[in-house]
């Protein structure tokens, strides 16, 4: 008699379902790689300590945001937008060149010594030690660009009688400038709120009257 032959039916073992993507919420990521920017520099500030801050895998950061550099990119946009804003404000919404400098420089002063984030100005600190000569032209153009829109101003003032004709646009705008750059590293190096408001009032002292 020949004996039935069972044969074993292998099955294979079930596959593990695929893990979807990690979501997050772009823009809370975005504002945390702001922060690691402004309080480190461009140079210092790894793609690990981005991933790390930002909660997000470097697969996630790069197919949201692109490489470092275009990720930084975005950065210094949305930090003009949420906190660098003033500048623009004061300009367009004051009536002179003089009050919309006053303006801004104590706008400087809060917004450079403001809890909650790094002290200063990331477009005047963020290339520091930088051997991206792209990152460096890129902040130079936008500190600049401010030197030079205080510049119309003053120039528009000078056009109407506002200020002297005898008033120096280039040179009053780059202490403009000056005073900006100076007193984000002050509030760097600690100084207060109060102690920049005092700086704001000696700069205006100089300005020229009619």
């Amino acid at each position: 008699m020949v004996g039935t032959q069972h044969t074993k039916t292998e099955t294979a073992p079930a596959s593990k379902p695929r893990g979807r993507p990690r979501s997050f919420d772009r823009e809370t990521a975005l504002e945390k790689a702001v922060l690691a920017f402004w309080e480190h520099g461009y140079e210092a500030t790894s793609v690990s300590d981005l991933t790390r801050v930002m909660g997000i895998g470097a697969p996630s950061l790069y197919a949201a945001f692109g490489d470092k550099r275009a990720l930084f990119d975005e950065v210094v946009t949305f930090y003009g937008a949420r906190y660098g804003s003033f500048t623009d404000r004061a300009l367009a919404e004051e009536p002179t060149a003089r009050a919309a400098v006053a303006r801004m420089l104590r706008d400087a002063a809060v917004e450079y010594t403001a809890p909650g984030h790094p002290h200063g100005c990331l477009v005047v600190h963020a290339a520091i030690n930088c051997t991206s000569p792209e990152v460096e032209e890129s902040l130079r153009e936008r500190r600049n660009a401010n030197i030079d829109a205080v510049r119309g101003r003053i120039e528009a003032d000078i056009a109407t009688g506002a200020l002297p004709a005898g008033t120096d646009a280039a040179a009053l705008a780059r202490h403009t400038g000056a005073m900006i750059q100076g007193m984000s590293q002050q509030a760097r190096d600690g100084a207060s709120r109060e102690e920049l408001e005092a700086l704001v009032e000696i700069a205006m002292a100089i300005w020229p009257r009619t």
